[in-house]
């Protein structure tokens, strides 16, 4: 592929996933302002310190954060520093964890990953229970850490009353809570409410923090609302090959992001964004919303024919992914920077399609 005039690659905009948007002018300006001098490596920072801050302001005085490189990284450190090798997550079917980091958790974290069926992504406190008749023998692993999403891999939302619940009973069966967020933000967004309701005041104990599918560069962190339980953290991320050099550049990038409402402002522009999308595509005949709009993410199901005609119809090889060949549902994801004319554009295609 040439490069353009100003070096940039002509692109097509699409909706196939939230990563694939730019950087927010705040957060390159940002990492551009840390690019000042010399600064301590390893964390040992301004900017690295001020993330300190801002991670206690979000999730109370007793958490701290540690960034990372990216999300995977982020899960399955969470994941190891919580459990030992004999013990096993559980998680709804269709997790990231479960099928989209190619199985690192269990080689790298060495735990067994125990899935249950949800409806709409959803852990229920009932589904903790499957595997308590087996507590205690040595033949199988053992349950310790309960992960969930939040916003969901199909787009939905846990309110802070369900993720109470979840927590309560992981709690009262010896187990600990992990929220997967990397899109946390649309979560808290769709929800009006901040990052800490939706962790720390419902008694979560660990959550992995998104930052790049909400506008940033490069990196996510680990969060510990209490980081007296978790001790040793520091030596599993550079056992991880987590700990960057120049971490300055991870940390500044939370500083547009939380030091001001930026967060809340980028994540709520991509729910009304897939609000008005799946407001669209539901008044259409032969399209159907498989699950409920609450984030981010449309999955409808439509005629094999018209994914295909819709696939032609739009720019670029992958304007938007099919997210089960089987059951004919696509998924379509609206960033922080999707506009009124890529919604007007997509819902003309799909008219056309069917």
């Amino acid at each position: 592929m040439s490069v353009g005039e100003g070096g940039a690659r002509p692109e097509p905009r699409g909706f196939a996933s939230d990563n694939r948007s730019g950087v927010l002018p705040e957060v390159m300006e940002a990492i551009i302002d840390a690019n000042s001098g010399h600064a301590g490596s390893y964390g040992e920072d301004f900017w690295t310190e001020r993330f300190g801050e801002l991670v206690r302001e979000h999730f109370g005085d007793a958490a701290a954060g540690f960034p990372v490189f990216n999300g995977t990284g982020a899960n399955v450190l969470a994941i190891d520093a919580l459990t030992r090798p004999y013990e096993a997550v559980i998680c709804a079917r269709g997790a990231h964890i479960d099928i989209d980091e190619c199985g690192a958790p269990e080689r790298y974290a060495g735990v067994k990953v125990l899935t249950v069926e949800t409806e709409h992504g959803k852990l229920a406190p009932g589904d903790l229970d499957a595997w308590e008749p087996r507590r205690g023998d040595p033949h199988f692993p053992q349950p310790r850490l309960v992960s969930v999403a939040n916003a969901t891999e199909v787009g939905t939302v846990y309110t802070a009353g369900e993720l109470r619940a979840l927590a309560d009973r992981a709690h009262e069966l010896g187990m600990l809570l992990h929220v997967d967020g990397a899109r946390l933000a649309n979560a808290a967004a769709s929800l009006g409410v901040g990052l800490g309701e939706l962790t720390t005041a419902v008694a979560v104990d660990a959550l992995s923090l998104g930052a790049t599918k909400n506008g940033a560069m490069i990196g996510e962190a680990v969060v510990f609302t209490d980081a007296a339980a978790v001790e040793g953290f520091e030596f599993v991320r550079k056992q991880g090959m987590q700990l960057g050099s120049k971490m300055r550049f991870l940390s500044a990038q939370f500083e547009p992001l939380l030091g001001t409402d930026l967060w809340r402002r980028t994540a709520a522009a991509a729910n009304e964004k897939a609000a008005r999308l799946g407001a669209a595509v539901e008044e259409l005949d032969g399209v159907e919303l498989v699950h409920p709009v609450e984030a981010n993410g449309v999955f409808a199901r439509l005629p094999r024919e018209a994914i295909e005609r819709l696939m032609g119809e739009l720019p670029g090889e992958h304007p938007f992914y099919v997210w089960d060949e089987d059951a004919e549902v696509v998924r379509w994801m609206c960033s922080w920077d999707t506009t009124d004319e890529d919604v007007e554009t997509l819902v003309d295609a799909l008219r056309a399609s069917l």
